[in-house]
């Protein structure tokens, strides 16, 4: 019954020359297409402000569509493989899964996954890991992102399954940011608080609402004291410009009215 099966599947996978290059045609064009579309739509999201993040989302449902339909137009299609081959190929596939392509497996599943359930999406920025950064690209093997220090990190997919991941923005171009500012103890408060928020509200990157307000809070530690401002920058891409701008422009107010640092080196774990 074996050796029948195997029969039956050699005569799936024998093909001619013409076929194979046919095929090989299909794959090459298909990646080509999904290139210029990503690039197209890259460069048509960047001029579209706030939807830039949902007009880049497009990418991946458009690379599995045209990847899934070239290999189903090369079974059906190139090598007129009937549903009963199918099965067969579908259980040597699963054999090849188990003794050593499971990852590959678990990387295309987690990408639809990822694709169609939207725990992220491209221009996110998230946590995985150890891992944070801006979501350049969803691919059928890996996420790839980009982190604070511009290094381009490759995530397999699968990574979904097994690890916790949190997104900043959630689809959205404005973000939440929080900014820590420490100061020695005896400090006056009142006039540290309204600095600190007088720096944020001024900031040309931030972003106000009724649903999105800044946030001043105080807590008191053994050896210094934590301000903290909790507000959203308009876009992501300026995260860091937004906390730079309020630290500096707080920093210098606050030095005016003689508010200091504090004595010892501050390593804030807390959350």
């Amino acid at each position: 019954m074996v050796e029948e099966e195997l029969g039956n599947f050699s005569d799936i996978i024998s093909i001619d020359t013409g076929t194979l290059l046919s095929i090989i045609s299909l794959l090459i064009i298909a990646y080509i297409v999904t290139r210029g579309i990503s690039f197209l739509l890259t460069a048509f999201s960047e001029k579209v402000g706030k939807y830039r993040i949902k007009i880049k989302m497009l990418l991946p449902i458009l690379k599995f569509s045209i990847y899934g339909y070239t290999v189903y137009y090369i079974m059906a299609k190139l090598l007129e493989v009937s549903a009963q081959e199918l099965i067969i190929f579908g259980g040597l596939l699963g054999a090849a899964i188990g003794f050593g392509l499971k990852d590959l497996f678990a990387d295309l599943i987690g990408g639809i996954i990822i694709v169609f359930e939207k725990p992220y999406q491209i221009g996110d920025k998230i946590r995985i890991g150890e891992q944070y950064g801006e979501v350049k690209d969803i691919g059928i093997r890996a996420t790839t992102i980009t982190t604070p220090d511009d290094n381009h990190v490759s995530i397999p997919n699968f990574l979904i399954f097994t690890q916790s991941v949190s997104s900043a923005n959630s689809g959205n171009s404005e973000m939440m940011v929080v900014i820590d500012i420490f100061l020695e103890q005896g400090s006056d408060m009142k006039i540290a608080r309204k600095i600190l928020k007088e720096a944020v509200i001024t900031s040309r990157f931030v972003y106000m609402s009724e649903k999105n307000p800044v946030t001043i809070l105080t807590r008191d530690f053994p050896y210094y004291i934590r301000l903290r401002a909790k507000a959203y920058v308009r876009d992501l891409r300026y995260e860091f410009n937004f906390e730079s701008d309020v630290s500096s422009r707080a920093w210098k107010e606050l030095k005016k009215k003689g508010i200091k640092h504090p004595a010892v080196n501050v390593i804030d774990s807390d959350t």
